[in-house]
């Protein structure tokens, strides 16, 4: 080196000290020439034992190549960046971005200026990431396998289709999530009553389908045990009140009671939207509950709260849940129970199984947009 470049460095050497990344100054050759305080550092070794120094002393093997063909690109277009590491004293490697630019002395010799910046807290923050999404990956197989058996399980809570004596049932039941908070039972009884049950618990997904099959386990229960309509829900109320205690926690639930021997319905409905009674002529009438909504009032269930009517061949009973009603069109007018009593109206004269199908699909026209809630759909049909 001339005494203009010695003058040149020893000028420059104040401010690349100042500087907190680690600065280096290599000759033509590659033979350092300068270090900073930062690079002595992060290389833990003094200067002293640095200067004269070339690639060969702290890379070998195919590192050692790769860092050679990198100074040769930056010769060619005079400057380069990338990732890389640096071997310090003790052996360990610290990860880096190496910039390199080559610059021109006043004699017209070549110079490689190069800095390191030390990247070892982004490569474990990178490290970290990677662990994380590793354990959550695995974390959200498990929910995924988790949601399969509640699956599996919700679908044991759907109302089954049938044909019972002088009964045929249709059904329909759909989940707006992987699980949801809806179920229905179609229920034969001692060769002569069917009960016919739905019910919509609050919210939606995993906490609602888990209170949803607890209910549905208890309905079972106290139907098996014969006991009135009424009186099941006066006892579902107090069993969700007493046990469950979860605040703002609501259900409804209409039932239904076909006794064929009687051609007698026996009717109870808690907070729940009106069961549709169709006649044979396609005439249709509303049955609504005489309970409030059951999980939150001890006296949400009156001390008679049935009522019963007379079927004849042909007759028909619809009971489903709110989301059959609670959909909007593109005008944001909801179709409500108004509107599902047009649709029911519309398909009376089809076959039951083509009745079905008929009120979904125009519920689906109906609606905007994708819907919104569970459906659960029981028709009985008197034969």
């Amino acid at each position: 080196m001339t005494i203009i470049e010695q003058e040149w460095l020893i000028q420059m050497q104040d401010i690349l000290e100042m500087l907190n990344e680690g600065v280096g100054i290599s000759d033509d050759t590659g033979r350092i020439l300068f270090v900073n305080q930062c690079m002595e550092r992060l290389l833990g070794a003094p200067r002293s034992t640095l200067i004269g120094k070339t690639a060969d002393a702290f890379y070998s093997g195919a590192d050692y190549e790769f860092t050679l063909a990198r100074m040769a690109q930056i010769k060619d277009i005079g400057f380069g960046r990338y990732e890389f590491f640096v071997r310090r004293a003790d052996g360990t490697r610290v990860p880096v971005i190496i910039s390199g630019r080559e610059l021109t002395g006043a004699d017209g010799s070549l110079f490689l200026v190069f800095t390191c910046t030390d990247i070892s807290q982004q490569k474990r923050a990178e490290l970290g990431l990677r662990e994380a999404n590793v354990q959550l990956g695995a974390r959200m197989e498990q929910i995924d396998r988790d949601l399969a058996i509640a699956s599996r399980v919700q679908e044991s809570l759907a109302p089954q289709p049938l044909r019972w004596g002088g009964v045929a049932v249709e059904t329909f039941f759909r989940p707006v999530h992987t699980i949801g908070g809806d179920f229905g039972l179609v229920f034969p009884f001692d060769g002569k009553h069917l009960d016919l049950i739905v019910c919509d618990i609050s919210g939606h997904g995993i906490g609602s389908a888990l209170l949803a099959n607890h209910i549905y386990t208890e309905t079972i229960s106290l139907l098996r045990h014969g006991m009135e309509l009424d009186e099941m829900l006066r006892n579902l109320n107090h069993f969700v009140i007493q046990y469950m205690q979860i605040s703002g926690f609501i259900f409804t639930m209409a039932a239904a009671r076909l006794d064929l021997s009687r051609r007698q319905l026996i009717y109870a409905a808690a907070g729940h939207p009106p069961a549709l009674l169709i006649s044979s002529t396609g005439s249709v009438r509303r049955i609504g509950p005489l309970s409030t909504v059951l999980g939150q009032l001890v006296e949400a269930v009156p001390g008679k709260a049935l009522e019963e009517f007379k079927f004849s061949a042909g007759d028909r009973l619809m009971l489903y849940t709110d989301g059959l009603t609670e959909v909007w069109n593109e005008n944001e007018e909801i179709l409500g129970v108004e509107g599902l009593e047009k649709i029911v109206r519309k398909a009376a004269t089809a076959s039951l199984h083509d009745m079905r199908a008929a009120i979904i699909e125009d519920v689906n026209s109906y609606s905007a947009r994708p819907l919104h809630d569970d459906i659960t759909l029981i028709l009985a049909e008197i034969r």
